[in-house]
């Protein structure tokens, strides 16, 4: 098996696992307080380095592949229309098939929830897990350094998505066998992601120049509508909620800079 495919299942492992530890983090009474104390912050830190991730490296390698392939030289219309169809996907599977539940709400003792929309809320979020793991596939097969840069801004965001789907069913009077199950699904989606595209998408040359866009419209939308608006909720009474976001822009460069000193280029 190749150096590169093994990266890339570690990528898509390590990712799944966040989803898992962020689920299993309610459990233990401290930590699950002090997590919660931090969870805004890191949401923040994540919506800022996912924003930047897509506007300064996934959409200018977009723009780069279309054009060198001759698709892209007169317009960009198809790659734009992929990206908001990925976007407007995620719209319509969060809001429309599954209840939104808000990243990072806490689980009151009197919060409610059916068992059936906690499951159909899993449900959906199987479908942006798995863009997640195309994502990160897609981005590494133009290249590494890119690839490592999406990684960690899907990483990011894994252990608020683990909470919020532990709270959706600790909501509906489910338990830790329930959330240890439902978090390793979703983390197993991401990986499945990975897989499928690195074995499968990668053997049509044609398929980074449409699953990128597209998975770019998926991140876009958890970066800038599902992050961001808990952010400026949380925002108002903690000015550094909101500043956190320029430090994830911060750390997109910091760590940007260091990748490409260190991989050259």
């Amino acid at each position: 098996m190749e150096f590169a495919t093994i990266q890339l299942l570690i990528f898509g492992l390590l990712a799944g696992l966040g989803n898992i530890l962020g689920g299993l983090i309610l459990f233990p009474g401290k930590i699950h307080t002090r997590y919660k104390q931090s969870l805004k912050y890191l949401l923040a830190l994540g919506a800022g380095f996912m924003l930047a991730v897509t506007f300064f490296e996934v959409l200018p390698k977009t723009i780069l592949i279309w054009q060198k392939s001759g698709r892209g030289d007169d317009n960009l219309y198809l790659p734009m229309l992929l990206l908001l169809v990925g976007y407007l996907l995620t719209q319509f599977f969060e809001h429309t098939i599954a209840p939104h539940f808000h990243l990072g709400e806490e689980v009151h003792a009197e919060s409610s929830l059916s068992t059936s929309s906690a499951y159909t809320g899993v449900g959906g979020l199987l479908i942006h897990t798995f863009f997640d793991g195309v994502s990160i596939a897609a981005a590494s097969q133009i290249d590494v350094r890119i690839g490592f840069l999406v990684f960690i801004a899907v990483f990011l965001h894994k252990f608020p998505e683990g909470f919020t789907i532990a709270s959706m069913l600790l909501a509906a009077g489910k338990g830790f066998r329930e959330v240890l199950i439902a978090t390793s699904v979703i983390g197993a989606a991401t990986l499945v992601g990975v897989i499928v595209f690195a074995f499968i998408g990668a053997r049509f040359e044609s398929s980074i120049a449409y699953a990128l866009p597209l998975a770019s419209g998926v991140t876009l939308y958890v970066a800038a509508s599902d992050l961001i608006p808990e952010v400026n909720h949380h925002g108002g009474k903690r000015p550094l909620v909101s500043i956190s976001v320029f430090a994830g822009v911060a750390l997109f460069f910091v760590i940007h800079l260091l990748v490409h000193e260190i991989l050259g280029g």
